[in-house]
C-alpha cells in the first residue's frame, strides 16, 4: 500500500470563531493523513483560543500560527508556505475557513496532483461542472468578468484565476521566490498562479460548488478588488520588461 503524501491544509483566519470549530473536524475527518495549519491574525473574537482548545486532542494534526495583527491574505499564505516547506510537506493546500470551499473536494484536488501528476490543482467555479451558489447576480458577473479580464491580460489558461481553493505540490513552490510575491489581497491568488505558470507549472482546474459564507463577515473590499485589477497589469508589464532585457 502506497504511503500517502504528507499533506497540510492552510487556513488563514480573522474573526472566524463561528466557522473554525466546524471546519477543522470537517477537514480532518476526510483523511487520516490530513493536517491543518490555522494562521490567525490576532482575531479579537477568540478564534485562536478555539483552535488551541482543539489542539489538545488532535494527535498533532492541528497547528496554529498566531500573528499580532491583520496583515493580509497573501502574507498569511506565504508564511504558511514557508512553514510547510521547512517541515517537508508534499502537498500544500489553500482553503478558506467559511465553508465556501467544500471540504469534500479536497480528495479530488489531491488526486489531481498525486495520481495525474499536475503541479497545481485549482478548485474552480468556472470550469465545466463548476458552480456558484448564493451569490447575487451582480457579484457573480463581476467575478466572472474579472476572470475573463485576467485571462485576456496574462494569457494564462486558467478559467478561475482568482480561486483560493488550491493544492500545490511542494516542488512548484520551491521554484518560486516567495519573498518576491508582492500582492497581499485579491491579486495574490492571480500572482501565485501566474508566476507558477511562467515557471512551467502544469495546472488543472477541478470543478467545485462554491457557496457564499453563511456565518461571519466577508473580508472582500473595494480596495482589495482594485488591487486585483491593477495587479494584473503590473504582472504583465513585469514579464514584458524581463523579456525586453532577455531575462
Amino acid at each position: 500500500m502506497q504511503t500517502p503524501p504528507k499533506t497540510i491544509i492552510i487556513v488563514p483566519t480573522y474573526n472566524e470563531s463561528e466557522n473554525v470549530g466546524s471546519l477543522i473536524p470537517a477537514v480532518l475527518d476526510i483523511a487520516s493523513h490530513y493536517e491543518i495549519l490555522v494562521i490567525d491574525d490576532g482575531s479579537p473574537d477568540g478564534t485562536a483560543d478555539l483552535v488551541k482548545a482543539m489542539q489538545v486532542q488532535s494527535s498533532g494534526r492541528i497547528h496554529l500560527m498566531e500573528r499580532k495583527a491583520k496583515s493580509g491574505l497573501g502574507t498569511a499564505y506565504i508564511a504558511g508556505f514557508k512553514w510547510a516547506l521547512e517541515r517537508g510537506y508534499d502537498l500544500i493546500f489553500e482553503m478558506d475557513c467559511d465553508f465556501s470551499h467544500p471540504p469534500s473536494s479536497l480528495p479530488d484536488l489531491e488526486r489531481t496532483c498525486v495520481e495525474e501528476g499536475f503541479d497545481i490543482a485549482v478548485g474552480s467555479r468556472y470550469t465545466r461542472g463548476g458552480k456558484v451558489q448564493n451569490w447575487p447576480m451582480n457579484r457573480l458577473m463581476l467575478s466572472y468578468g474579472a476572470s475573463l479580464y485576467v485571462r485576456l491580460i496574462t494569457g494564462m489558461p486558467v478559467k478561475d484565476p482568482t480561486a483560493g481553493f488550491i493544492c500545490y505540490r511542494r516542488e512548484i513552490l520551491e521554484k518560486l521566490n516567495l519573498d518576491r510575491v508582492r500582492f497581499i489581497g485579491y491579486a495574490f491568488q492571480i500572482e501565485m498562479k501566474y508566476k507558477s505558470f511562467l515557471h512551467g507549472a502544469r495546472i488543472k482546474e477541478v470543478p467545485i460548488t462554491f457557496k457564499d459564507r453563511e456565518k461571519g463577515v466577508s473580508k472582500m473590499s473595494t480596495k482589495i478588488f482594485k488591487e486585483g485589477l491593477l495587479g494584473v497589469v503590473v504582472l504583465r508589464m513585469e514579464k514584458a520588461a524581463r523579456l525586453g532585457k532577455g531575462v
